[in-house]
């Protein structure tokens, strides 16, 4: 699904030639910067744009209300509705061209069957159809106000501002000395002298760095209502976030099954099948020849052994019993001590948390030791566990080589995406050179 939220623009003239900072503060070069016309421009749309919603949305609504006592009222009401959601097509684009608001597509309709009926009641029952007809109602009187009152302080504050440059229209064209400030049958006040020319080109100077700030409050009212209004639902956003989570957990348990197939298949089984054929060895040479036949039994019992310790070991990666029976800080020092560097392991928490969440919490430090045995190529780790509020946090710090990556898709983007499922976070910071610091945060369920 596409993000939402604010976007900013590089402009050229917010930065020198080859990135280089520019050399005028934001402030005085606001007045002359693309975002700040995009914003004017999008409030000068604004207007004409939010007149033929309003009317459309106010005639449709109003046509399909008044004609409800027939049956006419609701193919009007539902066509209603479905302009509105064309407009709200419309007003997104237009955020996204002007403010650098990206916002996601509403949350589709889904008529449960064919036909006209169905459709029309798709859309009475679309929260985002009725968000998008108070939209277009809400917007217009705001738009009156914030379009007139972005173009006046535009106008005026480049107007006064240039003053100078243009008012000797007033004494060719109008018969006038300049801007009359005040006038009666007895006298009146021209801004026509030098320091009053002046001064009114300071005063337009102050308005036109001022005025983008302004429009730039304006649109911010645009953008929450576009972003408030347009936008899927939080309800429909959740539950998007949802499905993807718990396609991430299938995905996860598939693959750990596939892991424990393999293994099992790789390694354990492979050794009981050539245990079984050497154990029918020994048997066949049981009376022919006892000695071999008693060596053969030594070497299989040697492979017993090693079966039961791979056997184990797939255990331990399924879920360690040292974890079920004395909790987290038993458990990942026995993981620390099977790291190839020194690992200090401090575990302070006043409870054990829910199972879930404690083995979440075992193999994602488990899978971090070993990105540090593997890769970082550190003298000593660090383990820290500790509950905050209803949170429970990890974290693994190594002075290795840095440069850990989980946008890389890496085993670290497997391991954020396990950790999002159960509405966890992982962030990583690890800049080249080190030290490397990955904190992982987990909600808190008590056991």
């Amino acid at each position: 699904m596409a993000t939402q939220g604010y976007g900013e623009w590089d402009d050229p003239g917010s930065q020198g030639s080859r990135g280089r900072p520019h050399r005028l503060p934001v402030a005085l070069r606001a007045p002359v910067e693309g975002r700040s016309w995009r914003e004017l421009c999008h409030l000068v749309l604004s207007l004409p744009i939010g007149t033929v919603m309003f009317a459309y949305s106010v005639t449709m609504f109003s046509m399909g209300v008044g004609l409800l006592v027939t049956f006419l009222g609701i193919p009007v009401l539902a066509a209603g509705l479905m302009g509105c959601r064309g407009f709200g097509v419309l007003e997104r684009a237009r955020a996204r061209a002007l403010l650098g608001l990206d916002v996601a597509e509403p949350e589709p309709l889904r008529p449960r069957r064919g036909g006209a009926m169905a459709w029309m009641g798709a859309v009475f029952k679309s929260g985002s159809s009725w968000r998008h007809m108070l939209y277009t109602v809400l917007q217009f009187p705001w738009t009156l106000f914030s379009s007139v009152a972005g173009l006046v302080f535009w106008s005026c504050g480049w107007s006064l501002l240039t003053y100078p440059l243009w008012f000797w229209v007033f004494p060719v064209y109008a018969g006038q000395g300049g801007i009359q400030l005040y006038g009666d049958e007895t006298h009146s006040v021209y801004l026509d002298n030098p320091f009053e020319i002046t001064v009114t080109a300071l005063v337009g100077l102050l308005l036109t760095l001022a005025t983008p700030w302004i429009i730039r409050g304006l649109t911010t009212v645009d953008r929450l209502l576009v972003l408030g209004l347009l936008g899927p639902s939080p309800l429909a956003t959740r539950v998007v976030e949802l499905e993807s989570d718990r396609g991430v957990v299938v995905d996860t348990a598939a693959a750990d099954l596939r892991r424990i197939e393999r293994d099992l298949h790789d390694g354990a089984q492979a050794r009981l099948v050539a245990l079984a054929m050497d154990l029918g060895l020994a048997k066949e040479k049981l009376t022919e020849d006892p000695r071999a036949a008693a060596r053969m039994v030594d070497e299989a019992h040697g492979e017993v052994k090693t079966a039961l310790q791979e056997l184990r070991d797939l255990a331990r990666g399924i879920h360690p019993a040292v974890l079920t029976d004395r909790g987290l800080d038993a458990a990942l020092s026995a993981v620390a001590t099977r790291c190839t560097v020194p690992v200090t392991v401090d575990v302070d928490l006043p409870s054990r948390p829910a199972p879930a969440i404690e083995g979440i919490a075992y193999f994602t430090v488990s899978e971090l030791l070993q990105n540090i045995s593997k890769h970082a190529r550190a003298s000593r780790a660090v383990v820290d566990v500790w509950r905050v509020e209803n949170r429970l946090l990890l974290q693994v710090t190594d002075d290795g080589v840095g440069g850990a990556d989980a946008s890389a898709g890496s085993g670290l983007a497997g391991l954020a995406g396990r950790l999002d499922a159960v509405d966890g976070v992982l962030v990583v910071d690890s800049p080249a050179g080190g030290p490397t610091r990955i904190t992982a945060e987990l909600p808190w369920r008590s056991a």
